[in-house]
This record gives C-alpha cells, structure tokens and sequence, in this order.
C-alpha cells in the first residue's frame, strides 16, 4: 500500500488546500447539513450543491479517474440501499424516500471526498482535538490511520505468501474458505500488534496524548513532552 494514500491529494498546494483546516470542516459540515435539510422535491437544490462540491474538487486538482474510482465502490452501495425502500414501503412515498437517500448520500460522500483530499491527517486531527472532541477518540483515529497500512502491508504478505502455497486455480468456493481465513489470521495478528505496541508505548511514557508538529522536531521539543509525560 506504499504511497495509495485515501489522502493523496492533501498535500498539494492548491486554493481549496490553503483554507484554513477549521474554514474547510465547517464547508463541508455545511454542505452535508444543507442536503440533510432540504427537501428532496428541491432536487434543482441538491444538483447545484453537488456541482459546487466538484467544482471545489476541480480546484483542489482532483483527477476524475480518482473520483469516478471511489464513487464506483459508493454508489452501487447506496443503489442498493436506496432501492430497498420501495419494496418495503410501496407507492411513491417508497421512491421518495429512496431519491431522498441516494441524493444526500452522494452529496455527503462526495462532500468528504473533497475534504479529505484538500486536509491532511495531522491537520483534520489537531482540528478536531482543538473543537473539543475527547483526547481518545483523536488517539483511536490518529492510531487507525498509521495502523492501517501496516495492517495492509501485513494482508499483502500473507496473500503473497498463500499464492506461493497454492498449486492451480482455487474454485470459488476454495477462495471464499482462504479468504475467511486470511481475515481470522489478519485479526489475530494485529491484536497481538497492538498490544505489543500499547506495551512499548507505556513503556515510553505514553500518556494519551497524540502530538503534531507543523515543523521539524527538536531535542529540545522532545524532551519537554517527555517531562509533562513524566
């Protein structure tokens, strides 16, 4: 998973990236409220904020094969979500309800597609902490994002390794029997990870407290966090 960042795009230099992160999460939260609040009878409304949202997509130097990659794994998704209404509820308020699902649902994900893709990690993280959002829920996310490739890397390996293992092609129901195997060895390995790593990280002086730095980080900086750890 090397360098296939979902943020990919949030260190380029672009109108949308230079925002100031707190002016970006409001935009966006705003987007996504104004869908949730108008009527899905004002459709014209919805089409003209999902325009806004790929226009600030367009700025921020978003390719469209990217964005038509990701919206090709959402939509069949809420398609299918959305179609399921109609057969539970009938009539037309059933059609309603499922256009109503579909188009705050595009504008939502389409909504934190471009936020993503214009704020780093580190920036959307050090926002949130400074909005109030508890210290533990910021280290889970902080810690979910770093793990995740290493977690990606580690299904790699084992993928690789189970190729080498396997002599022919696999009938479906062989790749469905290694794939839930693959998930159950993943699992177990990245507990064991985890508290491996929890166990170093104690051992450090880790007090719950994830830190960024917007500059290079010095001995002097350093050693002050290790003596409020302390």
């Amino acid at each position: 998973m090397a360098g296939n960042y979902w943020d990919r795009y949030a260190r380029e230099m672009s109108v949308c990236h230079r925002l100031p992160t707190g002016l970006k999460l409001s935009l966006t939260l705003t987007v996504i409220l104004l869908g949730c609040l108008i009527p899905v009878e004002h459709w014209p409304v919805h089409i003209l904020l999902l325009s806004l949202v790929f226009a600030g997509q367009s700025l921020a130097g978003i390719s469209v094969s990217y964005l038509v990659k990701r919206l090709s794994l959402f939509l069949p998704m809420i398609s299918i979500l959305s179609l399921s209404l109609p057969l539970s509820h009938g009539g037309s308020a059933g059609w309603i309800i499922a256009a109503s699902i579909f188009l705050r649902g595009a504008l939502a994900f389409m909504a934190m597609l471009w936020l993503v893709n214009v704020t780093t990690t580190d920036q959307m993280l050090e926002t949130m902490r400074r909005y109030g959002m508890p210290a533990i829920v910021v280290a889970t996310l902080a810690f979910m994002y770093r793990y995740l490739f290493l977690a990606w890397d580690e299904r790699d390996r084992m993928l690789q390794a189970r190729r080498a293992r396997t002599f022919g092609t696999p009938t479906v129901r062989q790749r469905w029997q290694l794939g839930t195997q693959l998930i159950g060895m993943l699992l177990i390995r990245s507990m064991s990870r985890a508290e491996r790593i929890y166990g170093a990280m104690c051992a450090r002086g880790w007090n719950g407290t994830v830190h960024h730095w917007d500059s290079p980080v010095t001995a002097e900086t350093v050693g002050r966090i290790q003596r409020k750890a302390g």
